[in-house]
C-alpha cells in the first residue's frame, strides 16, 4: 500500500466486534486496514486498551483514520488527548460512544469494576477532524450525553435515529453510512 493512500485504523470495543459487525466488514472491505489488538476484549480497561492503541499506531505509516466503536471511542479520545498523537492521523469516526460516568441499566454489574480507569471522561477538544455517530435509543449513553461529548471534543454530530448500539444486535452488519463518512474524509 502506497504511503500517500488513507489506512483505517479499526478501534473494536468490547468483545472486538465479531464477524458481522460493521466494523469487520468495513476492515474487510478496506485492504490495508488495520486493527488494534487488545489483550482481554472482554476487560476494557484504559491504560492497556490505550497502550494497545498506541502500539498499533507507531505502525501505520501515511494518513490515518481512526474508526472507534463503543469502549474504542473511548480508548481513541483518551489516546489523543493523553499524549501528542502522530501526524499522520487525519481524523476519527466515533461510533456509538458509551457514558462511562453514567449508572445506566444496560450496564452489566461487572462493568463498574472494568471500567475503571475511564473517568471522568476527557471533556477538550480532539486534535483532529471527527464525527461523532449516536442512537437515540443507545443502552450505553443517552442522546443528549453524545451530543455533549461532540461538542467538547469538537466533533460533528450525526443521530441515526432508534439504532440501539449500532452494533450486531441491533442489526448493524453491512451499514451504508459508514462508507459514506470514510469517503468524507478521502484526501
Amino acid at each position: 500500500m502506497p504511503h500517500s493512500a488513507l489506512t483505517l485504523v479499526i478501534v473494536p470495543g468490547h468483545g472486538n466486534s465479531g464477524p458481522e459487525h460493521w466494523q469487520t466488514r468495513l476492515e474487510a472491505a478496506h485492504p490495508g486496514a488495520v486493527r488494534v489488538r487488545q489483550t482481554h476484549w472482554n476487560v476494557p480497561i484504559r491504560r492497556p486498551w490505550v497502550s494497545g492503541l498506541a502500539r498499533t499506531m507507531r505502525h501505520v505509516h501515511g494518513p490515518a483514520l481512526l474508526i472507534g466503536h463503543s469502549a474504542g471511542v473511548s480508548t481513541i479520545v483518551s489516546w489523543a488527548l493523553q499524549s501528542s498523537p502522530p501526524d499522520n492521523v487525519i481524523g476519527a469516526i466515533l461510533v456509538g460512544p458509551p457514558d462511562m460516568e453514567a449508572r445506566l441499566p444496560g450496564y452489566p454489574p461487572t462493568w463498574a469494576f472494568r471500567l475503571a480507569g475511564w473517568a471522568p471522561i476527557p471533556q477538550r477538544r480532539l486534535p483532529f477532524r471527527s464525527i461523532v455517530v449516536a442512537s437515540e435509543t443507545d443502552p450505553f449513553c443517552k442522546l443528549a450525553r453524545a451530543k455533549a461529548f461532540a461538542h467538547a471534543w469538537g466533533s460533528e454530530f450525526v443521530d441515526i435515529g432508534a439504532a440501539g448500539h449500532i452494533n450486531t444486535a441491533a442489526g448493524f452488519g453491512e451499514w451504508p453510512l459508514i462508507h459514506r463518512l470514510v469517503a468524507s474524509f478521502q484526501p
